[in-house]
């Protein structure tokens, strides 16, 4: 695996940087975090000018409207939106990070023309109904059910934790087909239509302060057969298609932008004061920094080992599990050092002067979740264990 850039990268980096350079700052600020529909305005519209200008979908291929980006070009692709701080893919998250990949692995022809094009030019946006009460981190232990009628699959059941449902027009739903088999037995995938009768959407506010959650009620809920991603009782294997792809790739600018973060920590410890020095001369600060940085710079080595293997076979491997782990860890303890660094004032939710009081505290709280999103800590570490080291299953 040979990752130096190449001429033609760096040619490709310059074009994108001197894009990125005037479209950032003429897109404008992002709106309030409670405005749903400037946000959806937001998002969607900067998805459409990376469309208009050919980086939408950098690793798609091109039949679908993406890029086909080689495997350097998507790192500096990366490296480049976050230096730029451009939005962030927002709403068009679970379309464009694993709901859109798994059509293209896994979807008939059909659903590709249907789905694929829109969701690169910020017209279709997607919601994930995976997670439910009752099934905790077992994700196969889902009781959402699904009963096949005719040419329809009759819903019923109850998803928490839905990104993005409240905006959304399509849904990546799992339902039980076959409740007589073992639980990972009897799962099928669904593309479900958000304005379909029958179901109900409630908002789950966060300590962020955000509401891009929500919990989803199904009571009758009839979609298509022909919306299956995947034979009918095989959506477990779709499923870690889908999730391999959420715990891999689809974090990759974030970890660029936390380096980043980590330099923005460096300067704001050499302006806050203790007592008559300031923090960045505590020896054990900067010591703390240093390992942060070098982990950082481990972390972006397996990201490209990540895509390196997703060029080859179409699907994040499973490593990414062990990227989710080791990125949401480290993210934890970048936030912690933050607010360590800030004191007493990272309590507070406005900032203070020029101390950015209220991101920080965001990042912290923020931190928190990741650990738990796209599956636990303790799922990744058993993944990690039984899939990649061959380690022995737990006794049930």
């Amino acid at each position: 695996m040979d990752l130096r850039y190449s001429e033609s990268d760096e040619k490709f980096r310059a074009e994108l940087r001197a894009w990125l350079d005037d479209a950032v700052p003429a897109h404008g600020e992002p709106p309030p975090t409670d405005d749903w529909d400037a946000r959806c305005v937001y998002d969607t519209g900067w998805q459409r000018k990376l469309f208009d200008a050919g980086y939408a979908g950098i690793q798609w291929p091109r039949e679908y409207g993406g890029r086909d980006a080689s495997l350097t070009e998507q790192l500096v692709y990366y490296e480049e939106i976050a230096r730029a701080s451009a939005p962030y893919v927002g709403v068009n998250f679970v379309g464009l990070l694993h709901g859109g990949p798994t059509v293209i692995a896994e979807g008939t022809d059909a659903q590709k023309a249907k789905h694929l094009q829109k969701i690169l030019r910020g017209e279709e946006i997607w919601c994930q109904g995976f997670s439910e009460p009752v099934a905790g981190s077992d994700l196969a232990a889902l009781q959402t059910r699904a009963v096949r009628d005719g040419d329809d699959y009759v819903v019923n059941g109850h998803k928490i934790w839905c990104s993005f449902a409240h905006v959304a027009q399509y849904g990546e739903l799992l339902v039980r087909t076959d409740p007589d088999v073992r639980k990972h037995a009897g799962i099928t995938w669904l593309i479900l239509p958000m304005d379909t009768p029958g179901i109900e959407i409630r908002p789950l506010p966060t300590l962020v302060g955000e509401g891009e959650f929500s919990e989803v009620f199904f009571e009758d809920v009839r979609v298509p057969v022909e919306n299956r991603v995947g034979d009918e009782n095989d959506g477990w294997r779709v499923t870690n298609v889908t999730l391999r792809f959420e715990r891999g790739t689809a974090f990759a600018s974030e970890m660029i932008q936390l380096q980043h973060f980590l330099a923005d920590l460096i300067a704001l410890a050499r302006k806050v004061t203790r007592h008559e020095s300031h923090a960045w001369d505590d020896r054990a600060l900067r010591l703390e920094v240093g390992h942060l940085a070098a982990e950082l710079d481990a972390l972006w080595a397996m990201v490209k080992l990540s895509v390196c293997r997703a060029n080859q076979t179409g699907v994040p491997g499973l490593e990414g599990s062990a990227i989710k782990l080791y990125y949401t860890e480290l993210y934890q303890r970048v936030a912690e050092l933050a607010t360590r660094v800030l004191g007493r004032a990272a309590l507070g939710r406005s900032d203070i002067g020029d101390r950015p009081n209220k991101m920080i505290l965001n990042k912290m709280l923020q931190s928190l979740s990741l650990t738990i999103a796209a599956g636990t800590s303790q799922i990744q570490r058993n993944i990690i264990a039984e899939r990649i080291l061959g380690l022995p299953k737990e006794r049930k």
